[in-house]
């Protein structure tokens, strides 16, 4: 396994380095499969900080690649704008799914707010003992001695469990929000048609269409649904806004941090040192935290659309050129962060990092992610002296989302 990966690695570099810059084409979902895309990053950073890319299967587009570049970028929401899309690839023109993470102020800040009690610190105190809870169960039901989908069986079950209650979505039917969050991510690309996904994706809509109508005949509860119902500046949205708006959070909910789980049984796995010393001083924690989120970044990516001519970087970005901001490259800038490529649970600045985005956009809900995050690493820590990750993870096919499809784990004993 180890040879392969080396193998591959090697090969990756390569070509990265003979590649002429101008054909050099960082979007190619194999190699985030593969898990080679970074000698083609780090080219980038030290070469052409701000590339252009003038043919590739999502048409041309800018890659901005060092933190602070990014960060500049992502401050400059005047000129660099979120109304054409967060993603690299563009929607259909005959089936737009407006959301407000893709949106400008004002209205980004109105359809924001009207969420953000869901994430407030009582909300999260709240949370927290039924996480807790949850997580412990999970943990007890695992097998001892036997190889299983960490995935599946901890990451995905974990989430959606938490999702299901910020939704208020009847529990038992919780594994719909994980398919929904597959679809609206291209997890399903390679075995479903286009019209196939829309016509899911339509039925998604209606489903909460029938929780919402629900929700809105009721007083105000404090779930996402009732929220949205009664909030003044989305209760009367149209209804591929609301559907977009119901996959964001779901998306946002679901496949972030339950690939920062993965990530982090992974990255302790690479890293066994760090674990030990986790152990060793378990004060430490939420710096871990954030840098196993750091470290995995499981958003590669967000896209803004020039909305005027600007000089950058050296470079004339014209208006509307797409702009694609590589967060896991940004947080693999050695000039800002020391060794970025290892995960390091007691640095000095673990916050710096840009896997929840920055600026006006960033992450609403990355308090949640972070406490789901340090509970279920209490838990883990509580139960298993080791986890072993016994074959290389299935990785997504994607250059937006940095997944795991499966992880094949062995736990050889508890406490």
């Amino acid at each position: 396994m180890a040879d392969d990966a080396t193998h591959a690695f090697e090969a990756a570099r390569e070509d990265a380095y003979s590649t002429p810059l101008d054909q050099l084409d960082v979007a190619v979902g194999e190699r985030f499969r593969n898990n080679v895309m970074w000698p083609y990053f780090e080219r980038l950073r030290r070469e052409d900080p701000v590339h252009y890319t003038p043919a590739s299967d999502f048409g041309p587009y800018w890659s901005i690649t060092r933190y602070n570049d990014i960060v500049a970028v992502e401050s400059n929401h005047a000129v660099f704008s979120s109304e054409g899309g967060i993603t690299i690839f563009d929607q259909d023109e005959d089936f737009q799914m407006p959301m407000f993470i893709a949106m400008d102020p004002p209205k980004h800040d109105d359809q924001r707010k009207v969420i953000t009690p869901i994430v407030s610190s009582d909300s999260l105190a709240r949370m927290e003992p039924i996480i807790r809870e949850r997580a412990g169960k999970i943990l007890d039901e695992l097998p001892i001695g036997e190889p299983f989908d960490w995935v599946d069986r901890v990451s995905i079950e974990l989430t959606t469990q938490m999702l299901a209650t910020l939704f208020g979505f009847p529990f038992e039917e919780r594994r719909k929000l994980t398919y929904w969050s597959d679809l609206a991510t291209n997890d399903m690309s390679e075995t479903m048609t286009q019209e196939e996904v829309r016509a899911e994706l339509i039925g998604c809509a209606m489903y909460f269409q029938n929780l919402w109508n629900e929700r809105a005949g009721q007083p105000p509860s404090h779930d996402l649904i009732s929220m949205l119902a009664h909030g003044e500046s989305t209760k009367n949205m149209p209804f591929m806004e609301f559907l977009g708006n119901i996959l964001l959070l779901i998306v946002g909910g679901n496949d972030t941090t339950r690939n920062s789980i993965s990530g982090g049984v992974y990255g302790f796995h690479q890293y066994p040192d760090q674990l030990a010393k986790l152990r060793a001083n378990p004060e430490l924690l939420p710096i871990a935290i954030s840098e196993i989120i750091r470290w995995q970044t499981p958003v590669a990516h967000m896209r803004r659309t020039a909305l005027s001519d600007i000089e950058f970087g050296g470079k004339t970005i014209r208006k509307g050129d797409k702009v694609v901001m590589w967060y896991v490259s940004g947080n693999r800038d050695d000039s800002v962060i020391d060794r970025p490529e290892q995960l390091i649970i007691d640095r000095e600045r673990p916050r710096q990092h840009l896997s929840f985005g920055f600026g006006i956009h960033r992450c609403v809900g990355n308090r949640l992610a972070e406490m789901q995050l340090r509970v279920v690493w209490e838990e883990i820590l509580k139960r298993f002296p080791v986890i072993e990750v016994v074959g290389e993870p299935v990785r997504l096919k994607s250059c937006f989302l940095r997944a795991y499809r499966g992880m094949q784990v062995r736990i050889p004993a508890r406490f």
